[in-house]
């Protein structure tokens, strides 16, 4: 059961730990102190209902599919992986250090929300890790150990956000040098890269 759960949970906080539109957002909300519990709370839940639709939709839907192309599936995934530790390697050596953009106005709570909905849903990315990426990974686990998985990757969801908007004036000047994020991003990629490797010994390509 721990292994299902921090499969899951490293693979979110992995896949959601990048500079973008959102995660800026955040950041930038936090070191104004504006709506920081509303908007954390918004994120997480939206990381967690696609989290929870791409791992039950596909479990429901394409059940027979995986069973058969299972070998197939991990296959894709570990290559998916792969690439995307490769773009984050890639991404170390080219970040810039602007983490707070000139966002629209967010004093009000319902603008704010609806600025983060905006960087939330608009982001293809984000129904390809949450719903195809890691929907298409927790097929390994079966039963309980499924579960485990999805509320590890759900939990990393509510312990980035929450942790980026309350912290945010204690990372920001150290996540303002690119160094630190090179760092990170380096290792967001060897996490990558060990779920890929396990993925792809499971599905028989190593």
């Amino acid at each position: 059961m721990p292994t299902a759960y921090l499969t899951g949970f490293f693979l979110g906080l992995s896949l959601i730990v990048a500079i973008g539109a959102q995660n800026a957002f955040v950041l930038r909300q936090g070191i104004l102190r504006q709506h920081i519990f509303y908007i954390a709370l918004f994120c997480a839940i939206s990381d967690s209902l696609l989290i929870t639709f791409g791992i039950l939709g596909i479990s429901y839907f394409l059940n027979d599919f995986i069973n058969e192309f299972s070998k197939i599936l991990f296959g894709f995934a570990a290559l998916w992986l792969f690439t995307y530790g490769v773009l984050r390697i890639r991404s170390a050596f080219k970040t810039n250090s602007t983490i707070i953009d000139n966002s629209p106005n967010s004093n009000n709570l319902l603008n704010a929300i609806s600025i983060v909905a905006i960087f939330t849903f608009a982001n293809p990315h984000v129904y390809l890790d949450t719903m195809v990426l890691i929907g298409s990974i927790s097929q390994q686990f079966a039963g309980l150990k499924k579960a485990y998985f999805a509320i590890g990757a759900c939990s990393a969801s509510f312990v980035w956000f929450f942790g980026i908007a309350y912290g945010a004036k204690l990372l920001t000047p150290i996540m303002q040098k690119p160094s630190h994020w090179q760092i990170l991003d380096s290792l967001i990629a060897l996490i990558m890269f060990v779920i890929a490797f396990n993925l792809a010994s499971k599905g028989g390509w190593l």
